[in-house]
């Protein structure tokens, strides 16, 4: 369970981490809550993930576009105004961006999956 106050994020105060990719660039503004991260993110123009991810996220496209590439092959194309989810280790994704694209992206411990017993 979260505790987390009302919070406002200006979004002008968080500085920019830059995280290059196999091409490209990946640009973070991170507010990191209780178990919660919320990031800010602009991928630059030609940019590929240098990795596949297992994390789970909701991601939101602000501006611009991106492909999200699954491991097995499987593109899925979002543009502003398009959401995805998944939890936690149930994908092997990457993104791919040609022409730049802004997004929201919330993750944390509410997106494990449970162990099984």
């Amino acid at each position: 369970m979260y505790t987390i106050p009302f919070t406002t994020i200006n979004w002008s105060s968080i500085p920019k981490t830059e995280h290059p990719g196999e091409d490209g660039t990946a640009y973070w503004q991170t507010l990191n809550l209780d178990g919660l991260r919320i990031r800010a993110v602009e991928y630059s123009a030609g940019y590929l993930a240098d990795h596949w991810c297992q994390k789970g996220h909701i991601v939101h496209c602000l501006e611009g576009g991106f492909i999200t590439e699954m491991e097995n092959g499987e593109k899925f194309a979002l543009t502003k105004d398009m959401s995805y989810v998944v939890s936690d280790g149930l994908s092997s994704h990457r993104s791919f961006s040609e022409n730049g694209v802004k997004l929201l992206i919330v993750d944390g411990d509410f997106l494990k999956v449970p162990a099984t017993v």
